[in-house]
């Protein structure tokens, strides 16, 4: 078995093809799939396929609102911790966390009560990193040299 990088339990990181260069995230082993926040969501269709506009608000003190555009993965089913299932769309990104950058799916959800924007499951965890709890914020901020232009992923 090779070493694993040790996350704690929040952590730091980007979705540059989402143009979004520093995120705070909960790493959540219990949770399976990713989510993101999103304030608006608009499906429309571009060269013959679905496509999501979203909208959300990054940064506590220094808000600033993003607008972003990205091929619609798919919809899926999202059970929640009360077993309550909701149809959620999905788009896929690279993240880039720990210095490692990699593609993972997201679903796109209203988060607002939550503490942080994004939530990091067990499936883009799995076989590459460690989540030690009583750690925080193990990591440095992600590069911004790796963002791609804001707000637009790549087809």
């Amino acid at each position: 078995m090779t070493d694993l990088i040790t996350l704690g339990w929040r952590e730091r990181l980007a979705l540059p093809q989402l143009g979004i260069d520093m995120l705070k995230a909960k790493l959540d082993t219990g949770a399976r799939s990713s989510s993101l926040h999103v304030d608006a969501l608009e499906a429309f269709e571009r060269d013959g396929a679905t496509w999501l506009r979203f909208c959300l608000t990054l940064g506590r003190r220094q808000r600033r609102t993003m607008q972003c555009e990205a091929p619609a993965l798919d919809r899926r089913v999202v059970t929640d911790t009360g077993g309550h299932g909701t149809e959620r769309w999905f788009v896929r990104s690279d993240v880039l966390i720990a210095g490692q950058r990699f593609p993972i799916d997201i679903s796109l959800t209203d988060r607002r009560h939550m503490l942080f924007p994004m939530l990091l499951g067990r499936s883009a965890l799995l076989g590459r990193f460690a989540v030690d709890p009583s750690l925080s914020y193990t990591q440095p901020r992600p590069l911004p040299a790796f963002a791609e232009p804001a707000g637009q992923a790549s087809p």
